[in-house]
């Protein structure tokens, strides 16, 4: 015979009642009861241990509220949903210490030999707003390549430019690109490097950050100049190999620019090379005078 594994069951299993005229709608409303009272519990206790600034485990607020993880998740779907429930805000300023913490960390062994603990320690944040922000390397490998590369300014302006020519957007991107990378009063070049290493490595915790760079840019960038082929204003080719030759070059010229200053005792002037480069890229997608035809 199957047993009844019910809420009500196990409510009337471990509540003996004294008066068994109960209705239905009374052994519910106890029910519902007792799982409120849980569900406050589990809210009082679980803001105490996230005080202490360790990132708690389901069974460590379930321990806390001296209940089973098998309440707990009939309280909270997940351990998100119960720090959205206690409404957790960051302090003020965590989210940039944490972002400027990971740049000097990624500038001295690489972001991926690193613990989220001494992540947590250099940016002065509990453990518990750190995975509140970031809830692990790949989002925080997301979060540097949206803040501090230039995927993001070159995504946007190839989106607002949609309609505009080749010879205004293309030179405008390649622009962009260096004054995101040396533009600031910190130039982000030793940042770009490290990064664009780890993510190209596809390592697993920087799989999922180079996957989204990828289709951001291939969504931005790569669908303008596919419509500019489609319209005949380039030269038809595969779209991914034409988005390759236009940021090779320019990459190239943006990282190796210094070493090239120093070793050659030359200044280049980097918005004009880019420039150029792009130029140079736009001759060779003219499309030829038979496929205009």
């Amino acid at each position: 015979m199957a047993t009844d594994t019910s809420p009500t069951w196990r409510f009337l299993a471990t509540h003996p009642v004294k008066n068994r005229n109960l209705t239905r709608r009374d052994v519910s409303s106890s029910v519902v009861s007792v799982a409120t009272r849980t569900r406050d519990r589990i809210l009082v206790k679980a803001a105490g241990v996230l005080a202490t600034g360790e990132k708690a485990t389901v069974a460590q607020f379930a321990e806390a509220a001296g209940v089973s993880r098998a309440s707990f998740y009939r309280a909270f779907e997940s351990r998100g949903a119960l720090l959205d429930a206690l409404a957790v805000q960051p302090e003020p300023g965590a989210r940039e210490r944490i972002l400027e913490a990971a740049v000097s960390l990624v500038g001295e062994r690489g972001l991926a030999a690193r613990s989220m603990d001494d992540l947590a320690a250099r940016a002065g944040v509990s453990r518990a707003t750190l995975y509140r922000l970031f809830p692990g390397k790949p989002a925080l490998f997301t979060g540097l390549i949206r803040t501090y590369s230039p995927l993001e300014p070159v995504s946007k302006l190839a989106l607002e430019l949609m309609d505009e020519l080749p010879a205004v957007v293309m030179p405008e991107i390649a622009r962009t690109v260096y004054r995101t990378v040396y533009g600031s009063s910190e130039p982000r070049l030793g940042l770009l490097r490290a990064v664009f290493f780890e993510v190209s490595s596809v390592a697993p915790d920087a799989e999922e950050s180079a996957r989204e760079a990828m289709r951001t840019i291939v969504g931005s960038v790569g669908s303008y100049v596919m419509a500019q082929m489609s319209s005949g204003r380039l030269r038809p080719m595969s779209p991914l190999l034409a988005l390759q030759s236009f940021v090779g070059p320019i990459f190239f010229h943006v990282l190796t620019r210094p070493l090239v200053e120093r070793v050659l005792g030359v200044e280049i002037d980097g918005e004009q090379a880019v420039t150029e480069l792009a130029e140079s890229w736009l001759r060779a997608m003219r499309p030829d005078k038979e496929e205009t035809r």
